[in-house]
């Protein structure tokens, strides 16, 4: 090992707190910096590979066929921009039955409305339809299901029913596949598709756009007007963006990336501050030893190099772990991306790992030589001309008169003497006060999105007070239970409606019933869910507007509204077996549901007997009422019914825990780095004052009194650094959590920030003082602990 080498190790060595601190910090800025990185590569790759080796539609447009042929369609691919098209295909929307479902279907509720599509080969210009099992329909009766379609309740070979069709024919299954665009729900041979067409209704027709620039949502209102434009007059029926099945497929992870990148900037800023004290701290206390250095032969230059790269090392090794722990943390948040897209998208990005850690090792490089310098620029014979506590002795004027102030102050004398200590060495005091408030901000930060993401699994978990009343499936074999002719729906919801008339206790109740409609505009189904009864009760969280109060009325949340271009105020109307509702929308909710497109309405907002039957009830009990003895009664009247009442279940997302388990992880990382960066300033403090404390205890310092000196040099520290990195951390909640929301296509109202109570806010603010006592509390003992004869002969 060359000299150099052996003057870093040594100084490594002999700074084992310093060096762990350095190289924990690295470790957290690196760890949350491949996380956020790798997410964002991971949330857009998989989309784009499969959306470009399918030669994906940028614009599916469906045109109303009595208003348009085939020819004149075709005519619109010379429409200004366009690029490529294929199509005409004829469509037809249909409402399936399976004929023996793996799972029975309950009471009330029916499958999705099934678009189809009539295309020869899934292979085209545009649009190129993978196979995931099966094979492509090669007459008529045979159907291929796209996997994105809600009710996948069926297997290769079963059959499906078309019962709103004259014979009720069937249509045998015979793939699987997957359209990255959406195009349809189900493809068949163009010539069956006249077999699913009703009497007396016109098929559709679906067009399918590349344009030589889609990449923004301007050029695609663009590109959609000038296929409108193109097409006859009051053809075009609606037409689908492929960014808005982009956002819809990047919504998941796209919540992780701003809170990722805030721990990360938070965890960079700790790792380049300790770093730089270390360095500071180490050429400050190490001045005869630089002399020494620099006597025997060390040049300016290899000074410098020995002290960065003190900093260097242990930087180098936690920014190793730091890529190991943020691709491992990456990977189960990504597990199932490739399988969504059927691509086989990799979490793990070795070009974001190493602009990570090359990154975090040059900003750690960068601040060290900055503060190395200064050992550089000293002079041989004025570094071995001083002591190793001299500079400790030097008060500037501040420092002094500070200390004759505290003196004055009604204060134990050791507390007056401690809280002059940090205006002796402003610089070292300052980058204390940094890693306080930066551990102060962290803390906040975190308690935030913790209450944050608890208000949010809240607003998830509405309507989850009082008893439930739901559905028994049946047991047994589909065959068996098909056989069986379901209960009337009317008949069960009057049934129900009775028992909780009858029961004693029974407050306010509602029932729900859904269906999947269609909505010009937007991809694939949208649910509707319809209330019976006071649907006020159900405790949704609004964002904008309010909760519908009648028929006629209705709310959704932001991602459908996004989709569908609509506003609250504006009218929207959705198509479902045969019939048309239009509804005004009066609010907008907050429900991250899995199904993101959803609109939420009275029942009566239908005709006369066509709503929904509700297939679950919802019941606010009396106070006083004895909820387990209400069950147990409620269920008894219920049974002939098949039906059976229970708490409300809750449900924890995954995202949302895996959200809560990182921040508090992170967190507490963030937080020991903080300490650390105290524990390190004033360790280097006691070491320069160690003459000084063997003289206080010589003239009769206490032990107790010696460890209240270093404990009060931080108080003042601690107290300011809390009072500012609280508003930081609150600042950086309130920037953070609206751009989670709207990456993944959510708006978050007031009350999901407003999270922090007063007493909450106090002991964050006492947060940074909690801080820097701990810090500082082992050094303190060690220092009480110091014999006087040991401290009076160290220079």
């Amino acid at each position: 090992m060359s000299p150099l080498g052996r003057v870093v190790r040594a100084g490594v060595r002999r700074r084992r707190t310093q060096t762990v601190a350095v190289g924990l910090a690295a470790m957290v800025a690196t760890t949350c910096s491949v996380l956020g990185g790798s997410l964002l590569v991971a949330s857009q790759a998989p989309f784009d590979r499969a959306f470009d080796g399918q030669h994906g539609a940028h614009l599916t447009a469906r045109f109303d066929g009595s208003r348009a042929s085939a020819e004149q369609l075709a005519a619109t691919a010379h429409a200004p921009g366009v690029a490529q098209t294929a199509g005409p295909y004829r469509t037809v929307t249909v409402d399936p039955e399976p004929v023996a479902p793996k799972v029975p279907v309950p009471a009330g509720m029916s499958m999705a409305p099934m678009t189809v599509a009539g295309r020869a080969q899934p292979a085209g210009e545009v649009d190129n339809v993978t196979l995931d099992q099966g094979s492509w329909p090669k007459e008529p009766g045979e159907v291929v299901i796209d996997l994105g379609y809600r009710d996948l309740n069926v297997d290769l070979g079963d059959l499906l029913r078309l019962p709103g069709l004259p014979g009720a024919p069937t249509l045998r299954i015979v793939g699987f596949a997957r359209s990255v665009s959406r195009t349809a729900d189900a493809w068949v041979r163009p010539e069956g598709l006249a077999a699913l067409t009703a009497p007396g209704t016109t098929p559709g027709y679906e067009m399918l756009y590349r344009f030589t620039d889609a990449s923004t949502t301007a050029a695609m209102d663009a590109d959609r007007a000038a296929v409108a434009a193109a097409a006859p007059a009051g053809a075009l029926a609606g037409a689908q963006s492929w960014l808005d099945a982009k956002q819809g497929s990047d919504r998941n992870t796209a919540l992780f990336l701003p809170f990722m990148v805030a721990f990360g900037l938070l965890g960079l800023a700790m790792s380049v501050l300790v770093a730089g004290n270390v360095v500071a701290g180490a050429v400050g206390t190490a001045t005869r030893r630089i002399g020494v250095l620099k006597a025997l032969g060390c040049t300016p230059a290899q000074v410098v190099r020995a002290y960065v790269a003190q900093a260097l090392l242990p930087a180098g090794i936690g920014t190793g772990l730091g890529v190991v722990a943020g691709n491992l943390l990456t990977i189960p948040v990504l597990a199932t991306t490739g399988r969504l897209y059927g691509t086989n998208a990799s979490a793990l990005s070795p070009g974001v790992d190493a602009a990570v850690a090359g990154g975090t090792l040059a900003l750690v490089a960068l601040v060290a030589w900055a503060a190395a310098a200064r050992a550089g620029r000293l002079r041989t014979v004025d570094a071995l001309a001083v002591g190793r506590t001299a500079g400790a002795t030097r008060r500037d004027a501040l420092a002094r008169r500070v200390a004759a102030l505290t003196a004055r102050l009604p204060l134990p004398r050791p507390v007056g003497l401690g809280l002059a200590q940090p205006f002796a060495r402003p610089a070292r005091a300052a980058g204390m006060l940094a890693a306080v408030l930066f551990g102060t901000a962290a803390a906040t930060f975190a308690v935030g999105m913790g209450g944050t993401m608890s208000w949010v699994q809240g607003a998830k978990n509405h309507g989850t007070e009082g008893v439930v009343v739901h559905a028994v499936r049946p047991h047994g074999p589909p065959e068996a239970s098909s056989s069986t002719p379901p209960p009337d729906p009317a008949a069960v919801n009057a049934a129900v409606n009775s028992a909780l008339a009858a029961q004693p206790g029974t407050g306010a109740s509602y029932g729900i019933g859904t269906e999947d409609v269609l909505v010009p505009g937007v991809a694939g189904a949208t649910t509707v869910t319809a209330f019976a009864g006071d649907s006020s009760r159900a405790g949704y969280k609004m964002v904008s507007g309010r909760w519908f109060q009648g028929p006629g009325e209705a709310v959704a949340p932001s991602t459908f509204l996004t989709e569908a271009g609509l506003k609250v105020g504006d009218r929207v109307g959705f198509t479902a077996h045969g019939r048309t509702v239009t509804v005004r929308l009066v609010g907008e909710v907050f429900d991250p549901h899995t199904q993101t497109d959803e609109l939420l309405t009275d029942a009566a907002s239908y005709p006369a007997g066509t709503a929904p039957a509700p297939y679950q009830w919802f019941v606010e009990l009396r106070p006083g009422t004895d909820q387990a003895r209400y069950t147990a009664a409620l269920s008894a009247a219920l049974a002939p019914q098949g039906l059976t009442a229970g708490e409300p279940e809750t449900h924890s997302a995954d995202s949302i825990l895996a959200l809560k388990s990182l921040t508090a992880t992170l967190t507490a990382l963030l937080v020991l780095v903080a300490g650390l960066g105290v524990f390190n300033t004033v360790v280097l403090e006691i070491r320069e004052r160690t003459r000084e404390m063997g003289v206080t205890k010589a003239l009769g310092m206490t032990p107790a009194q010696t460890a209240g000196v270093v404990l009060s040099s931080v108080l003042l520290v601690g107290a300011v650094g809390g009072a500012v990195g609280l508003p930081a951390g609150l600042l950086l909640h309130g920037l953070t959590v609206p751009a989670m929301g709207h990456s993944a296509g959510l708006n978050f109202p007031a009350e999901a920030l407003d999270v922090f109570g007063t007493p909450l806010l106090t002991a964050l603010a006492l947060g940074g003082v909690l801080i820097a006592l701990l810090g500082a509390l082992l050094p303190a003992v060690r220092a009480a602990r110091s014999r006087t004869v040991d401290a009076l002969r160290a220079e």
